[in-house]
């Protein structure tokens, strides 16, 4: 099932939504084995592989743990303030491996201040553009998108897409 979702999107698979979801995981997984999966059976293979929500603490290494409580009493709440005036999405963007399923696949993974999360599985080590673009909600409103230290800053996209504002959770490489 990995490989059929690797480096692809659910529209791409002629599946309902912009990114992966528990709900598309289900229904990729009923196609292919023609049995039905529940979403609530694909969350648990979704934890099995190891994609899980985390919070910002969990997010950072030991030697930024300080910095990343400075940061979230200091600069969230001035991103979560301007997020809310626009109306605009806000979440966390992270990226981990698969548990025992494919040494060589990653996962980014999108967790919203609602609570949806939303993945895609990849082989590139690069931030990538296109599973940003496909964060903005189909209202056009922005998204503000806070990435962890999974990525340096040369490993972002050099232009987001339109709509889609960056934030850095601060990490050892990137301390400003």
């Amino acid at each position: 099932m990995i490989e059929a979702m690797r480096d692809r999107f659910p529209d791409q698979l002629d599946l309902p939504g912009p990114l992966w979801s528990r709900q598309t995981v289900a229904t990729l997984a009923e196609r292919l084995h023609d049995s039905p999966m529940s979403p609530a059976a694909a969350a648990r293979y979704l934890r099995a592989w190891g994609l899980t929500t985390r919070e910002p603490l969990d997010r950072a290494c030991p030697l930024c743990a300080a910095q990343v409580v400075r940061w979230q009493a200091e600069v969230y709440p001035t991103i979560s303030h301007t997020a809310q005036k626009q109306r605009a999405e806000l979440c966390w963007l992270g990226k981990s491996r698969l548990h025992g399923v494919a040494s060589t696949t990653e996962v980014v993974s999108a967790v919203s201040a609602r609570g949806w999360i939303r993945f895609m599985f990849t082989t590139s080590p690069d931030l990538p553009r296109a599973f940003l673009s496909r964060l903005l909600p189909p209202s056009g409103r922005p998204a503000h998108v806070v990435v962890d230290g999974s990525w340096s800053h040369p490993e972002w996209p050099r232009r987001a897409p339109d709509g889609v504002i960056l934030h850095a959770l601060p990490c050892c490489e990137r301390v400003r």
